[in-house]
């Protein structure tokens, strides 16, 4: 489905990513792990051509998408849901989201048909539909934002630290969105600090560090009490 080899990319000349590889297989939620400043969102803006590529391959279904630029990544059938969520304020809850769909050329009766699936998959936002996205809580912007990215029936979903300052009940209804969209088949490549978290919907998990990956395994094999793995997250 998603496949990286031996990325490497960064800023100007600074190099961040040192040869990422890995691999989300169709259907799978996959996590990528790491402290601040490991090379996390590095690696979710490299893959969707936000910043540079100096070496290494992006594949999406076999295809190669390394040399597209971020909209044509878009119309492939991939979709980032940023840290920040990045929503736009003033606009309300339903604008959002149907410029969720746009981006991807969704219009009319399909439109309608996929904000009111987000509605039911999101019923808080329902009840907040007309509401300014700038007037939502961190829990359910986050919800928006997710909601966003989903109108464009991306085959992968990148979900950038999206518990990000929120409280532990959000969380946890976070992540009960994302077992909820793993069940429907959805490809996931998440991306956390919150280990427990990652750990409790993950098929397999990565572990990069200073720009590569340290350690990589099934899910089910690990837990947060491991030593070694701790040790890998620094």
């Amino acid at each position: 489905m998603l496949e990286i080899e031996r990325l490497e990319a960064g800023y100007g000349s600074l190099k961040v990513l040192r040869g990422v590889s890995l691999h989300v297989p169709r259907g799978k939620v996959v996590a990528l792990l790491g402290s601040n400043g490991a090379g996390k969102t590095t690696t979710m803006k490299a893959i969707m051509g936000v910043v540079a590529k100096f070496s290494g391959a992006v594949r999406l279904d076999g295809g190669d998408i390394s040399k597209l630029p971020p909209y044509a990544i878009v119309a492939k059938g991939m979709a980032l849901v940023p840290q920040g969520r990045e929503l736009f304020p003033e606009m309300s809850v339903t604008e959002n989201l149907e410029l969720g769909g746009l981006v991807r050329g969704v219009k009319g009766d399909a439109l309608t048909a996929g904000i009111e699936a987000v509605f039911q998959r999101f019923p808080r936002l329902n009840e907040r539909r007309d509401n300014r996205a700038g007037s939502l809580s961190g829990g359910e912007q986050q919800m928006l934002a997710t909601g966003r990215a989903l109108m464009s029936k991306p085959s992968v979903l990148l979900l950038d630290e999206p518990t990000t300052g929120l409280a532990p009940i959000i969380v946890q209804e976070l992540t009960r969105i994302i077992r909820d969209l793993h069940a429907s088949g959805q490809t996931i490549l998440l991306v956390e600090q919150n280990v427990r978290m990652a750990l409790a919907v993950a098929d397999y998990v990565y572990v990069i560090r200073g720009g590569e990956i340290v350690m990589k395994s099934e899910a089910a094999k690990l837990s947060g009490s491991d030593e070694m793995f701790k040790a890998y997250l620094g």
